[in-house]
This record gives C-alpha cells, structure tokens and sequence, in this order.
C-alpha cells in the first residue's frame, strides 16, 4: 500500500489522537509504538509513529525523531506531520522546534508551519496567542502543568528560544482570505527567509484553509486537528478502506496519571461507582507497590487506580523526592500494574495522560495498534497484541474528553 502521510507524533495520547482523527476518513491508518524495528511492510496509507519524547533531553528527542522519519521514508512517505499537543507543552529549550529543525534539515525543505489548534476541543490561536477554551493558555490549568508549565500564551515567543531561524505569522485576518492569500503570505515569508511561521486557527474551516495552502509543504507540523483535512486532498490508489475492528472481550481496568483539571473531575466522576485506589509518589518510595497489587487482585468489574492530585500535592511529592524521581515512580507504577492486571485477565484498560500511556504501552510490549472508534474527539479505542492476548486499549490525553470520559469509554466497548 501506498503510503502517502507519515506523522511523527512525541507521545503515545498524541499518537492515538493524530490517529483516531485521521481515521474518521475511513482510510486505513497503522500505529506504530517506536520505531518498528524492520523493515517497512504491509504499510497503510497513514502511518503514525508514537515516540516518547516530549520531555526527554533534545539530543534524544531529535535522534529518535530522525530514525522515526527515515523508517517512513523507506515506506514511501510523501508527506509528513510532526505532531505535538494543541497545548504545545514543551520546555523552552525543546522539543518542538528542534525536532521540527532537524527534520526540516533531513527532507531539504526551507520552511514550514506550527499550528496546534484543535477547535473541537477548545484550543485555539489568535494573533499567535494561543487559548485553552476561552482562557490564554497561561492563565489556563497548564501553567501548572508538573513536568511542562507553559507560563507564556504567544507561540512565537515559545518557539523562538527553540529554533535557530526566524519566526513568523500569518494571522487570522489572511487566514480568512483564502489559501491563495495564505500561499502568498507564506512566499512573502520565504523571500525574507522566515523558516518557521505561527499559523492561526479558531475554527475547522480555518484548518481546512491552511492545509489546501500547505498542500505542497513535505513537513507540517501541529496538533492532530491540522491533519484533519488532509485524506480529502490526498489522492489514493487502491482500497484504503479500513478492515471492521472489533473489541476483545475481558475485564478492565481504569488506570490515570495525569494531573490536569479536567482527568481530576473525571476521576472523581468515576471513584463514585467504582472501586478505586489512590497512589502517591511518597507511598510508593515508602511502601512499594505490593500493597496496590493485592488490593487489585481482590477487585473485578473496572476497578481504578489513579495517581491524580492537585498541583500543590504534586508539587509537595516533588519537593521531597525531586521531580523527576516522583514522575518515574508513578509512571512504573502504572506501567507494572497494567502488566499484573493483563497476566490476571484484564483485557481492557483506559489510561489517562501521555506520560503514563507511553509507560503503559511500552511495559505490555506493544508494538502496533489498530485505530478503532472514537470515545471523544481525540480518543479512539485501539486493539493490541500483548504477550500473545488480544487488548483493547484507549490512551486520553489529561486534558480530553468530558467528566463522564471513563464510564463513556468502556459503555462504547460493551455497544460494539
């Protein structure tokens, strides 16, 4: 099969969310977890590789993000997409602009855009500023974000400490013009040699103008929203159509991570109805895990266990282990939870936030996924092969989805 986009995506809810968007075309979308360590075969038309990259030193970032490309193009790639969030969480010496530098250097192109809009699910750009519902995203939930505090809304001024070019803007008032009118901007912008160009976006009509005007770019880069139009105006040989996916059966498990708002709510919605356990970075360095396993050997049904809390807890357990000591014991945690919960025939599992998902997926061994139906805008349930079982698993992103995202979740599994 001819592969015609090929995205690059720095987390595992990144990844799925690019994916399960991509596959609302109907077009067969293949999921790669790290690079695939053979050769390209039996390729889909889209094909995404979920790295695991968003916080980890750039050097790395950029090397993964490297072998992540030169895979796709032995596949046969045309195009290809960066992908990170629609909140641009990065740090404000990477990763964003120096995988998309580094990238850009490897396919030979002089320019290219940043557009994380996601209208759908309220993030938006104006101006180069972007917002989180109606809120800048500094003002925004984000700026308390433990391991990606953004702490500035304008775009440009984030980008620009991460890039060796320049940076610029085409605003919303050209955007409304028409694609002719963004081509043209984006020629005026290569003439004064503009490499990198903040694009804005408030509503999907506007994203369906910058990817006709983009149509020829070899490397965009954005929130999975941008990616959106993009099957309309591939052409496609064969019959891309996606096979029927279908469900394993089996309990499950509702496993969070993730510390933003809105993964708050949604586990105290669910903690109402279901068994749950709370962890924390200081119980596990004192207690370990055993105490969280046999608790988890004596439940069925979709117990809970999630290491969510207010920022001031989070940022307490950091102050006495350290950052990055905190982030890894809870990221193991889940990730060994989720291998005792499969070997105990739990055959289903939502995970909430990117950091635990990318732990989660990589301690199953999972190396494909198979993009099946949406939960939210963003969230597709996907199946996997893990250790020889047959698993469904659904990687939300902490800011996606509503209160009722976990009940939702596994009552779409029961309707399939």
């Amino acid at each position: 099969m001819v592969v015609v986009l090929g995205a690059i995506a720095d987390d595992f809810t990144g990844a799925t969310d690019l994916a399960g968007l991509l596959a609302r075309s109907g077009v067969r979308v293949s999921l790669r977890i790290g690079v695939p360590e053979e050769p390209p075969s039996q390729t889909a038309p889209y094909e995404v590789i979920a790295l695991k990259i968003r916080t980890i030193p750039v050097a790395d970032a950029v090397a993964q993000s490297e072998a992540a490309l030169a895979w796709l193009q032995a596949a046969g790639a045309k195009q290809f997409f960066w992908k990170y969030c629609s909140t641009f969480d990065s740090s404000p010496e990477g990763n964003i602009g120096p995988v998309a530098e580094a990238l850009m250097a490897r396919l030979g192109t002089k320019q290219t855009i940043y557009c994380p809009a996601f209208p759908e699910n309220g993030r938006s750009i104006f101006m180069g500023n972007l917002f989180v519902g109606q809120q800048p995203l500094a003002e925004s939930p984000m700026k308390d974000h433990p391991l990606t505090p953004m702490r500035d809304s304008n775009l440009m001024r984030l980008l620009a400490p991460q890039v060796t070019g320049d940076v610029g803007l085409i605003d919303r008032l050209c955007v409304a013009r028409g694609a002719d009118a963004v081509r043209a901007k984006l020629a005026w912008l290569t003439d004064q040699d503009i490499a990198h160009v903040v694009v804005d976006a408030v509503a999907d009509a506007d994203l369906e103008i910058i990817a006709q005007a983009c149509q020829s770019f070899k490397l965009l880069t954005g929130g999975s929203a941008l990616a959106m139009p993009l099957p309309a105006l591939h052409s496609l040989d064969g019959n891309p159509i996606a096979d029927p996916w279908q469900a394993p059966k089996g309990e499950a498990l509702v496993l969070s991570g993730s510390c933003s708002e809105m993964t708050q709510r949604q586990v105290a919605a669910y903690a109402t109805s279901a068994p749950s356990y709370k962890l924390d970075a200081l119980m596990l360095a004192r207690d370990g895990l055993q105490p969280v396993l046999d608790w988890l050997a004596g439940q069925s049904g979709a117990p809970l266990i999630y290491a969510t809390a207010a920022p001031q807890d989070v940022r307490a357990a950091q102050d006495q282990l350290g950052r990055d000591r905190a982030g890894v014991l809870v990221e193991d945690a889940l990730a060994q939870i989720a291998v005792f919960a499969r070997d105990k025939g739990v055959r289903r599992i939502v995970v909430a936030g990117g950091e635990s998902s990318g732990a989660v997926t990589q301690a199953l061994g999972v190396t494909r996924l198979e993009v099946g139906p949406e939960i939210a805008p963003g969230v597709p349930w996907c199946a996997c092969d893990s250790d020889g079982k047959r698993m469904a698993l659904a990687l939300k992103s902490g800011n996606f989805g509503a209160e009722a995202f976990f009940a939702s979740a596994l009552q779409k599994l029961d309707s399939l």
